[in-house]
């Protein structure tokens, strides 16, 4: 079994895996994914020695908080680190209309965005419920920010957020619910706002600081690194694009991006490294970044991507990509 570096959440005693598990798409939201193999891709993970799990509500409207409690129920708790979100609040759906943004719905359930103290504290009890588990080790609010919601709901949002849904995650850590809190999210903007009026130990931002896009060197990181904040990295591979597909940001990508992936694939190419595997390997190089966490459609993926991490990147080829502009002059390289 491999043994990955752990590395430490904030300035809390939570220490977690290099490599981590999300559970996005196995929560089964853009392609039907059974019981039996969501439950496979997290037995992939444990035989792996990946030791952090990251879930959510609205992954499978319930279906992956209920699959990853069932896979990892008889492990040692202490073992591995385990977080999920907070910020919609699942409720019965009894019509048949179908989800406004085209996910599928494994479970009965719609979607009530809720990110204020009494939403946070229900969210946290219901997962609780799901997971069948006893403990959460941390809880990020989840899809807060203009590019989830608009400029203008979302300043009512965060206005909720920042009042009294605050309040309950403060609480929840002090009182050892949880031992980390945090944002899980797709911008920068959003984390950038949070730090002027919280105490965060963790941001899960998923495709923003990958390969492919850097620009959280230019505020948000030296702020992390300033306040103490660890950074998980979700979307390393920025929803496929970075992994042979046409999908960037969950959509089909612009052609402007597509010729930005060419180049650093061409580079790539020409020091014979897959693609993938720089992709995988790079945001780890910065001492912010606690941990990524890929999300594998089936355990087959994952189990294929693990050689990627142990490959051998020569130094030309980050020195190839920031000579020609592909990389932040800034940004840390893998050794």
């Amino acid at each position: 079994m491999p043994q990955w570096e752990q590395r430490r959440i904030g300035r809390t005693k939570l220490n977690v895996t290099t490599l981590g598990l999300g559970t996005a798409t196995m929560g089964g939201s853009r392609f039907p994914v059974s019981q039996a193999e969501g439950q496979a891709i997290v037995a992939a993970a444990w035989d792996a020695g990946v030791r952090y799990v990251d879930t959510a509500p609205f992954y499978g409207v319930g279906a992956s908080e209920h699959r990853v409690g069932d896979a990892l129920r008889d492990k040692n708790r202490d073992d591995w680190v385990l977080s999920t979100k907070a910020g919609r609040l699942l409720r019965p759906k009894t019509d048949t209309a179908p989800s406004p943004d085209g996910r599928l719905s494994p479970m009965p359930f719609k979607v009530e965005y809720d990110y204020g103290y009494d939403g946070i504290m229900r969210s946290v009890e219901d997962s609780y419920q799901r997971l069948g588990l006893a403990r959460i080790d941390i809880l990020y609010v989840h899809d807060i920010g203009a590019y989830q919601h608009g400029p203008a709901l979302n300043e009512r949002y965060l206005k909720q957020l920042r009042d009294s849904g605050y309040k309950a995650l403060d609480e929840l850590r002090r009182s050892g619910v949880v031992s980390a809190i945090g944002i899980g999210v797709n911008e920068t903007a959003v984390l950038v706002d949070a730090l002027g009026f919280g105490d965060w130990d963790a941001f899960l931002l998923a495709g923003r600081y990958t390969l492919l896009e850097q620009a959280p060197l230019d505020d948000l990181i030296p702020l992390c690194v300033a306040r103490g904040t660890s950074l998980v990295i979700g979307g390393p591979l920025n929803s496929g694009i970075l992994a042979g597909r046409d999908t960037w940001n969950y959509e089909t990508a612009p052609p402007e991006i597509v010729a930005r992936v060419r180049k650093i694939d061409a580079v790539c190419k020409a020091h014979n490294v897959p693609l993938p595997a720089a992709a995988l390997q790079f945001p780890l190089a910065h001492p912010v970044v606690a941990s990524v966490i890929p999300g594998p459609r089936d355990a087959a993926e994952f189990v294929a991507n693990l050689p990627l991490f142990a490959m051998k990147i020569p130094a030309a080829l980050w020195s190839d990509l920031r000579s020609e502009g592909l990389l932040h002059p800034d940004a840390p390289v893998p050794a």
